[in-house]
């Protein structure tokens, strides 16, 4: 065999496990369905301004040993994620916090805040799905304005036929902290995410444009082990059903002006909005130039010549990829990892955390 590891997909998981096989030695080659690297990951510079290619990415994160390792890789910029809302005519602060409040209700005070959200909210015994739950927690102003359009665009279903765990993800405050995130490390890699992974897989053989079911029984062939980070339904020949995804269409365009909305995202939650979001790249980074790139993100309906982005967990998709997964525990020699083949939806430092403890359970095997 001539290399130690196939891995298909030079995403964050791929990219990851790659790294560090080769600094130990081991001989790797990466296979990629596309004609760059980094997934979904990508970034592209067009006018001194870096452009998130498949939606924007923030790295996030508590675990200093994380942060650590990505920080061996780029510089951070110290950017703060404070998306807005646009609701039909009216812009909010967002996530929900205190200013929020204020604007829908006048209240001044996490006191005045708390009492109102206690005031206007939805009791509900068993808040098991998406409308239920967000109804309990903050009434149905805040859900008309800011949940009920933008998931029923997002998910392409209604809110009380999607799980709860989708929304439990946004902060809800009653203080004036408008940071998405509650991680203490956060910020945006300076000239864009590609150099990381450029800097991940150098020295490594990597094929672009290179599909690995076109060819499957030779690929694996050439190596003693697969890292597969694609899907995992589609591994196994769709067996036991289709996995569900959502999937985006981008709309890039350039614009002749310096800003155009005042920040990096703006989330348009007007149902007869057809897209989303608008996000502005150049607020990632403060990137200096006379114009500027906006990118529209409108939802699809997934099906195979897409790119799958959002696993839908809903109890049917669970069920199906649990027969997935245990079907893979008989492949000792193929490792499943990242949010395709693991059909969960991962954070990026939770891929890097994922894929390095798979570098060190292989390790842990070898000296067995």
């Amino acid at each position: 065999m001539m290399y130690d590891y196939l891995i298909v997909g030079s995403g964050l998981f791929g990219s990851t496990f790659a790294y560090e096989m080769n600094k130990l030695g081991k001989k790797c080659l990466v296979i990629e369905g596309r004609d760059h690297i980094a997934g979904n990951c990508y970034t592209e510079e067009k006018d001194n301004i870096n452009i998130h290619t498949y939606g924007p990415h923030i790295f996030h994160t508590n675990d200093k040993v994380i942060w650590n390792w990505i920080n061996q890789f780029c510089e951070f910029h110290p950017y703060k994620h404070s998306p807005k809302v646009k609701f039909e005519d009216k812009v909010y602060s967002f996530p929900i916090n205190l200013l929020t409040l204020n604007q829908i209700w006048g209240v001044n005070t996490p006191e005045e805040a708390k009492e109102k959200l206690k005031e206007v909210s939805i009791p509900c015994e068993s808040p098991d799905n998406l409308e239920d739950w967000i109804l309990s927690q903050v009434g149905r102003d805040i859900y008309e304005i800011f949940i009920k359009g933008y998931t029923k665009k997002q998910w392409g279903k209604h809110p009380k036929n999607l799980p709860s765990s989708i929304i439990k993800r946004l902060p809800i405050r009653t203080n004036f902290d408008d940071n998405y995130f509650f991680d203490k490390y956060q910020g945006i890699p300076i000239g864009g995410y590609t150099k990381i992974f450029e800097k991940l897989l150098e020295g490594i053989e990597v094929r672009l444009s290179t599909n690995y079911f076109s060819n499957k029984e030779y690929f694996n062939s050439m190596a003693k082990k697969i890292v597969f980070t694609g899907k995992i339904d589609e591994f196994f020949d769709y067996q036991f059903g289709e996995l569900e995804y959502r999937s985006l269409r981008f709309i890039n365009e350039k614009l002749d002006k310096e800003d155009f909305q005042g920040c990096s995202i703006v989330n348009y939650t007007s149902e007869e909005v057809p897209y989303t979001r608008i996000t502005e790249h150049k607020h990632f980074e403060n990137s200096k130039s006379n114009v500027t790139w906006i990118t529209k993100e409108y939802p699809l309906d997934y099906n195979r010549s897409c790119v799958p982005f959002y696993p839908i967990n809903d109890d049917k998709n669970n069920k199906i990829y649990n027969q997935y997964k245990k079907l893979s525990e008989q492949y000792p020699n193929i490792i499943f990892g990242g949010r395709l083949s693991e059909y969960k939806y991962y954070d990026m430092h939770q891929i890097i955390g994922s894929s390095l403890s798979r570098v060190k359970k292989e390790l842990s095997n070898e000296s067995n």
